[in-house]
């Protein structure tokens, strides 16, 4: 039986790219769609690619209503919004996947410190399963709320978390140098991601500031068993998706890039999105994918640790599409291949 899916927030990037993964899906029925305009657009005017795809229009949120008719809802709102309407979703027996920030860390200061905000929800912090597959499988499993992770977190725990933990390469000095296409910043139009602005450009933004940077430094330390040190510096190219993660890291005693490698493809050789590869990986390789490429490359006395991904795809909604299939029992890796 098909579930039935809600998309909250459904005019961005992410809800565009998770409807094209949807409607693509033997298993999910999408039901209804949510917006704060006040017209009620059809999906088709929103975004024209679904045109003839998915014949729904986008309609004010009303919680009641959707708790009713659906099973699971993805929500594409911005933090503090997204765990207000959340929480009274789950509370009624809706399975949620959350694209926001707001169960990622688990530390309720440390969310309202980056984020700004009082947290609505402050029981549940730091008890949501953090979406990625690829750690926390059988957490997900389980979940009936899972909270997606950053696109740049995901760029940078995948690789290395688990030569952390394999004691490969030391939890201190990680320098995360980050570059992002231009979808990243959201669909919302803003000066500096008008084309004349970013085109045959690129620039650091967020330098030690950025929300991003202490949830890469929590899953480091927590999946790799000790207290993580990181610098994270984003970049904006001009250029539609993708990311570009290259990370600096001091290895612990004689150990190379071939050792890290060897663990990498150890812990991840019966991933199917994951892909070691034999050269530094590039952005073109996993556009429109949910794949992540990784190599791992020596400088000096330094490991060189890389990854590129589709920061839409695996970065958001394919990892979103990933936590559902998981949650409802469905094969992990359907409308994804």
């Amino acid at each position: 039986m098909a579930s039935r899916i809600a998309v909250m927030g459904a005019t961005g990037y992410t809800a565009l790219e998770l409807l094209k993964l949807l409607v693509r899906h033997p298993d999910a029925e999408i039901v209804s769609l949510t917006t704060r305009q006040e017209n009620r657009p059809h999906v088709s005017d929103v975004h024209p690619e679904l045109r003839g795809r998915l014949d729904l229009h986008l309609e004010k949120l009303d919680l009641e209503k959707l708790a009713a008719e659906v099973d699971v809802v993805f929500s594409c709102l911005p933090h503090a919004a997204s765990a207000e309407s959340v929480k009274p979703l789950v509370d009624q027996g809706v399975k949620v996947v959350d694209f926001s920030a707001d169960y990622r860390l688990h530390d309720r200061n440390t969310y309202e410190q980056w984020y700004g905000t009082e947290h609505v929800d402050p029981e549940r912090i730091g008890k949501v399963p953090y979406g990625l597959p690829e750690l926390y499988r059988e957490e997900i499993r389980r979940a009936e709320l899972v909270a997606n992770p950053g696109c740049y977190p995901t760029s940078a725990i995948l690789p290395l978390a688990p030569l952390v933990k394999a004691g490969v390469i030391s939890g201190q000095g990680i320098i995360v140098d980050s570059k992002s296409g231009v979808t990243g910043a959201g669909r919302t139009p803003k000066l500096p991601f008008h084309y004349p602005e970013c085109n045959e450009s690129i620039k650091a933004y967020g330098v030690g500031t950025h929300r991003h940077a202490p949830e890469i430094a929590q899953f480091i330390s927590s999946v790799g068993e000790t207290e993580a040190d990181v610098v994270f510096t984003p970049h904006l190219v001009p250029m539609n998706r993708g990311i570009l993660s290259t990370c600096y890291v001091q290895p612990v005693g004689d150990a190379s890039a071939k050792d890290a490698m060897a663990i990498l493809d150890e812990q991840y050789s019966d991933e199917p999105f994951i892909r070691m590869t034999p050269s530094p990986p590039e952005t073109r390789a996993v556009a429109g994918t949910n794949f992540v490429d990784i190599h791992v490359a020596e400088a000096g006395s330094r490991l060189v640790v890389l990854s590129c991904l589709d920061n839409v795809i695996k970065g958001a909604s394919g990892a979103a599409v990933q936590n559902f299939n998981l949650m409802c029992g469905y094969e992990e890796t359907t409308a994804l291949l």
